[in-house]
């Protein structure tokens, strides 16, 4: 199975809905965030995107040092462009990287082998946690129609399922 398949079908989500909203919309401050924007959480799952094919062409993943690009949040072209190419660039083998994060634990620095699949599966799960913000920001803000799958895990969808069988 191709694992960019999932990964593929909610960044289209992600574009589907967006793509619904004015730019105002998109990084109007709201409440229920904690007064952070859609365009935010969109920002901070594109960045962690980039940050992980940036860092396969290196061998090294530190998230916390991604490139900020603060036109992701404010403009929703631009989160459109930077998620197409994220979708084109994608597909890569499976290799080997070094993840480095400081955990919260000032200067000290902690280093992880990890590899490119499996960073690919933590940035979906991170990305569809940061979608049910997203949800719960458009949801205070309009009435559009958001499908009913965006920023639900596959488990629970599954599960779901499973309870409506019975």
């Amino acid at each position: 199975m191709d694992v960019t398949i999932p990964i593929k079908n909610t960044l289209f989500l992600l574009s589907d809905t967006i793509l619904q909203l004015t730019n105002q919309q998109y990084q109007q401050p709201c409440s229920q965030l904690s007064g952070g924007s859609i365009g935010q959480h969109c920002r901070h799952i594109i960045e962690l995107f980039k940050e992980l094919l940036n860092g396969y062409e290196i061998g090294t993943v530190d998230y916390e040092k991604r490139q900020r690009d603060l036109l992701i949040e404010t403009n929703i072209d631009q989160a459109i462009f930077q998620i197409n190419d994220i979708l084109n660039s994608i597909q890569k083998p499976d290799k080997y990287l070094q993840l480095y994060c400081n955990l919260g634990q000032g200067e000290t620095e902690f280093e992880f082998s990890t590899n490119y699949f499996r960073e690919l599966f933590y940035n979906l799960e991170h990305s569809v946690h940061h979608m049910a913000l997203i949800r719960i920001g458009i949801q205070s803000i309009t009435n559009i129609e958001i499908p009913e799958s965006f920023g639900v895990a596959a488990a629970t969808i599954q599960y779901r399922r499973n309870q409506c069988a019975q």
